[in-house]
Protein backbone atom coordinates (compact mmCIF):
# COMPACT_ATOMS: atom_id res chain seq x y z
CA UNK A 1 0.00 0.00 0.00
CA UNK A 2 3.05 2.40 0.87
CA UNK A 3 4.09 2.19 -2.74
CA UNK A 4 -0.11 3.06 -3.41
CA UNK A 5 -0.02 6.36 -1.16
CA UNK A 6 3.40 7.44 -2.89
CA UNK A 7 1.80 7.24 -6.41
CA UNK A 8 -1.39 8.52 -5.15
CA UNK A 9 0.61 11.38 -3.60
CA UNK A 10 3.14 12.26 -6.73
CA UNK A 11 -0.52 12.46 -8.74
CA UNK A 12 -1.78 14.93 -6.39
CA UNK A 13 1.71 17.07 -6.29
CA UNK A 14 1.23 16.89 -9.94
CA UNK A 15 -2.51 17.89 -10.07
CA UNK A 16 -1.60 20.71 -7.77
CA UNK A 17 1.75 21.94 -10.33
CA UNK A 18 -0.71 22.14 -12.83
CA UNK A 19 -3.80 23.30 -11.70
CA UNK A 20 -1.39 26.99 -10.28
CA UNK A 21 -0.33 27.07 -13.98
CA UNK A 22 -3.42 26.56 -15.41
CA UNK A 23 -4.70 29.53 -13.23
CA UNK A 24 -1.85 31.49 -13.89
CA UNK A 25 -2.99 31.35 -17.64
CA UNK A 26 -6.29 31.88 -17.08
CA UNK A 27 -5.57 35.00 -15.15
CA UNK A 28 -3.41 36.01 -17.89
CA UNK A 29 -5.55 35.44 -20.71
CA UNK A 30 -8.96 36.65 -19.33
CA UNK A 31 -7.56 39.58 -17.85
CA UNK A 32 -4.25 41.16 -18.79
CA UNK A 33 -3.72 40.03 -22.49
CA UNK A 34 -4.96 42.73 -24.48
CA UNK A 35 -6.53 40.44 -27.28
CA UNK A 36 -10.36 39.79 -27.87
CA UNK A 37 -11.58 43.20 -27.06
CA UNK A 38 -9.78 43.43 -23.36
CA UNK A 39 -8.24 46.89 -23.98
CA UNK A 40 -9.61 48.88 -21.03
CA UNK A 41 -11.75 52.44 -21.97
CA UNK A 42 -13.59 51.56 -24.90
CA UNK A 43 -15.76 53.84 -26.04
CA UNK A 44 -19.06 52.10 -25.04
CA UNK A 45 -19.04 48.97 -22.93
CA UNK A 46 -21.79 46.47 -23.84
CA UNK A 47 -22.75 43.37 -21.95
CA UNK A 48 -25.15 40.53 -22.67
CA UNK A 49 -28.07 39.10 -20.09
CA UNK A 50 -29.99 37.26 -22.30
CA UNK A 51 -29.14 33.47 -22.25
CA UNK A 52 -28.07 31.89 -25.70
CA UNK A 53 -28.12 35.42 -27.95
CA UNK A 54 -24.26 35.50 -28.16
CA UNK A 55 -24.21 31.92 -28.96
CA UNK A 56 -26.96 32.27 -31.44
CA UNK A 57 -25.48 35.00 -33.20
CA UNK A 58 -22.56 33.49 -33.83
CA UNK A 59 -23.77 30.66 -34.89
CA UNK A 60 -26.41 32.79 -37.04
CA UNK A 61 -23.72 34.86 -38.55
CA UNK A 62 -20.71 32.38 -38.66
CA UNK A 63 -20.22 32.37 -42.38
CA UNK A 64 -20.14 36.30 -42.31
CA UNK A 65 -17.70 36.50 -39.36
CA UNK A 66 -15.21 33.46 -40.29
CA UNK A 67 -14.49 30.19 -38.75
CA UNK A 68 -12.12 31.32 -36.37
CA UNK A 69 -13.83 34.27 -34.78
CA UNK A 70 -17.02 32.07 -34.11
CA UNK A 71 -14.91 29.44 -33.18
CA UNK A 72 -12.89 31.36 -30.38
CA UNK A 73 -15.92 32.60 -29.27
CA UNK A 74 -18.00 29.57 -28.88
CA UNK A 75 -15.50 26.57 -28.71
CA UNK A 76 -12.74 29.09 -26.93
CA UNK A 77 -15.43 29.67 -24.34
CA UNK A 78 -15.96 25.98 -23.15
CA UNK A 79 -11.89 24.68 -24.12
CA UNK A 80 -10.77 27.57 -21.60
CA UNK A 81 -12.44 25.98 -18.96
CA UNK A 82 -11.67 22.32 -19.67
CA UNK A 83 -8.60 22.07 -17.42
CA UNK A 84 -10.46 23.90 -14.52
CA UNK A 85 -12.49 20.61 -14.40
CA UNK A 86 -10.26 18.15 -15.10
CA UNK A 87 -6.93 19.37 -13.03
CA UNK A 88 -9.73 20.24 -9.68
CA UNK A 89 -10.50 16.74 -9.15
CA UNK A 90 -6.98 15.73 -9.74
CA UNK A 91 -5.55 18.45 -7.50
CA UNK A 92 -7.83 18.22 -4.60
CA UNK A 93 -10.45 16.17 -2.85
CA UNK A 94 -12.96 17.57 -5.13
CA UNK A 95 -14.16 14.62 -7.07
CA UNK A 96 -17.62 15.29 -6.95
CA UNK A 97 -19.49 16.36 -10.75
CA UNK A 98 -21.67 18.73 -9.28
CA UNK A 99 -18.61 20.48 -6.96
CA UNK A 100 -16.58 20.55 -10.36
CA UNK A 101 -19.88 22.19 -12.08
CA UNK A 102 -20.34 24.53 -9.31
CA UNK A 103 -16.62 25.95 -8.82
CA UNK A 104 -15.97 26.25 -12.34
CA UNK A 105 -19.60 27.89 -12.50
CA UNK A 106 -18.75 30.22 -9.71
CA UNK A 107 -14.82 30.84 -11.04
CA UNK A 108 -16.82 31.49 -14.86
CA UNK A 109 -18.98 33.94 -12.43
CA UNK A 110 -16.17 35.61 -10.83
CA UNK A 111 -14.21 36.74 -13.91
CA UNK A 112 -17.37 38.22 -15.74
CA UNK A 113 -18.39 40.07 -12.61
CA UNK A 114 -14.69 41.11 -12.99
CA UNK A 115 -14.81 41.91 -16.15
CA UNK A 116 -18.03 43.97 -15.39
CA UNK A 117 -16.83 45.80 -12.63
CA UNK A 118 -13.75 46.85 -14.50
CA UNK A 119 -15.29 47.64 -18.26
CA UNK A 120 -11.91 45.15 -19.61
CA UNK A 121 -13.66 42.81 -21.57
CA UNK A 122 -17.47 42.31 -21.49
CA UNK A 123 -19.71 40.59 -19.42
CA UNK A 124 -21.78 38.14 -21.09
CA UNK A 125 -24.16 35.05 -19.78
CA UNK A 126 -23.72 32.67 -22.55
CA UNK A 127 -19.59 32.89 -21.48
CA UNK A 128 -20.45 31.64 -18.04
CA UNK A 129 -22.55 29.09 -19.67
CA UNK A 130 -20.04 28.14 -21.76
CA UNK A 131 -17.41 27.69 -19.42
CA UNK A 132 -19.36 25.61 -17.00
CA UNK A 133 -19.90 23.35 -19.67
CA UNK A 134 -15.98 23.40 -20.23
CA UNK A 135 -15.87 22.80 -16.87
CA UNK A 136 -18.02 19.87 -16.75
CA UNK A 137 -16.40 18.61 -19.53
CA UNK A 138 -13.15 18.69 -18.06
CA UNK A 139 -14.70 16.43 -14.66
CA UNK A 140 -16.24 13.89 -17.33
CA UNK A 141 -12.63 13.63 -19.31
CA UNK A 142 -10.97 12.99 -15.79
CA UNK A 143 -13.36 10.56 -14.53
CA UNK A 144 -13.03 8.35 -17.24
CA UNK A 145 -9.32 8.91 -17.01
CA UNK A 146 -9.73 8.16 -13.52
CA UNK A 147 -11.69 4.90 -13.91
CA UNK A 148 -9.40 3.73 -16.44
CA UNK A 149 -6.40 3.97 -14.05
CA UNK A 150 -8.04 2.22 -11.63
CA UNK A 151 -8.87 -0.38 -13.69
CA UNK A 152 -5.47 -1.02 -15.20
CA UNK A 153 -4.43 -1.03 -11.31
CA UNK A 154 -6.82 -3.68 -10.83
CA UNK A 155 -5.71 -5.76 -13.61
CA UNK A 156 -2.13 -5.34 -12.79
CA UNK A 157 -3.08 -7.17 -8.90
CA UNK A 158 -5.12 -9.63 -10.46
CA UNK A 159 -2.07 -11.03 -12.47
CA UNK A 160 0.30 -11.02 -9.44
Amino acid sequence: MTGRNSQEKRFRFLGKVLFILYIAFLIYFLIFSERYGREPGAASYEYNLTPFQEIKRFWYYREQLGFWPSFANLAGNILIFVPFGFFLPMASRFRNAAIAVFLSFLLSLTVEMGQFVTQVGCFDIDDLLLNTLGGLIGYVLYACFHRASVRRRRRRRSKR
